[in-house]
């Protein structure tokens, strides 16, 4: 392998200062960036895919692509479908976890391209994110902050998490970590995943995992209901409205998965008629949000515009991992996060 010989494209904003440190990674590398034809972050640590506009800019990403060995992030959603095609594309790092879908979707479960993950680079901030929602609900933000509206005094007792049942659907590096930090707290946390195997729930910082097959036997004792599975086949509709009416009455519904794996329509009615004391929603069955949902409006119902996940630190941390698996790739070793193609995560 000759100086430079491996060309390595960057398809997503990210930083001058983090672009030379995959440039910096190995000198077998030569890095691709046209800052010109990504677009202006909306916000920190954006990955939004860049958009076509010109012939001129076509032709520039159809000659980089092609040139592209190894892509950090996906491209042009224009010429995502062309990816599984590339002949001299061997992998692409994703900058987020759940990409299953999206890689089914243009050809790449079907290619002989790698793609990785950017699963763990969002535990902790997801976890941030479920945590602050089941205080919100336990110590009555919502109820303060109408009282405050209305300049009205009066004491009120919340409550602890201390003793709440939890259920955490998927126990990935997500569900571990918001397991991890609720052991803390004196919680009883119940997992459940596709296929426990010989994982003990001790190690998973769980007091009872179960199987999906088993997931209807926990759904009666919940206080809290996390989402935090990758959407499967296995998980499309996966919270049903036989399962929403299952939980325990007061139940609080926390997703942070894809809204998918949710019957909207049922969990809707459930907050309405209050069999469900109230919802924290990252993710929903069409994003944006419409804005005719009655979601919107409900005063049991924190809604996140799809980022909980997102932190200042994110860019740092999916460099970090790229530049790991660019030395393991290089060096032939196996890279760390490689989707699933069957199982999609």
């Amino acid at each position: 392998m000759t100086l430079g010989s491996v060309p390595v494209l960057i398809t997503s904003p990210l930083e001058d200062r983090l672009v030379q440190e995959i440039a910096d990674t190995d000198p077998r590398l030569n890095v691709l960036h046209e800052p010109d034809l990504l677009p202006a972050p909306a916000y920190h640590a954006d990955h939004a895919l860049p958009v076509v506009d010109t012939p001129e800019q076509l032709a520039r990403w159809q000659a980089l692509l092609a040139e592209a060995e190894v892509l950090f992030d996906f491209g042009p959603l224009a010429l995502a479908e062309s990816l599984a095609t590339l002949p001299n594309l061997r992998w692409i790092q994703a900058t987020s976890a759940g990409v299953g879908q999206f890689a089914r979707r243009i050809g790449l479960t079907r290619s002989q391209v790698i793609v990785t993950t950017a699963s763990g680079v969002h535990a902790r901030p997801l976890a941030e994110f479920i945590l602050m929602s089941m205080l919100m609900f336990v110590k009555g933000a919502f109820h303060l902050a109408a009282e405050q509206r209305a300049h009205h005094w009066q004491r009120y007792a919340g409550e602890e998490i201390a003793g709440k049942v939890v259920g955490i659907i998927g126990v990935g590096r997500i569900g571990q970590e918001i397991a991890r930090t609720l052991r803390g707290l004196d919680a009883r946390i119940v997992g459940a995943v596709r296929d426990p195997g010989d994982r003990r729930p001790e190690d998973l910082y769980l007091d009872r995992l179960l199987s999906m097959d088993q997931l209807d036997t926990m759904l009666a004792d919940l206080d809290f209901l996390v989402l935090c599975c990758p959407h499967t086949s296995q998980t499309d509709g996966l919270i049903s409205a036989a399962r929403i009416a299952a939980l325990k009455p007061g139940a609080v519904l926390i997703n942070v998965a894809r809204g998918a794996v949710v019957d909207e329509p049922a969990m809707i009615v459930a907050l309405q008629s209050g069999h469900l004391r109230g919802a924290a929603l990252d993710v929903f069955a069409h994003e944006p949000l419409p804005q005719d949902s009655p979601l919107w409006d409900m005063p049991n119902v924190l809604i996140s515009p799809h980022s909980a996940s997102t932190a200042a630190s994110e860019n740092q941390k999916i460099v970090d991992l790229f530049r790991d698996n660019l030395r393991r790739y290089l060096d032939g070793h196996p890279l760390r996060n490689v989707l699933d193609k069957d199982l999609l995560y």
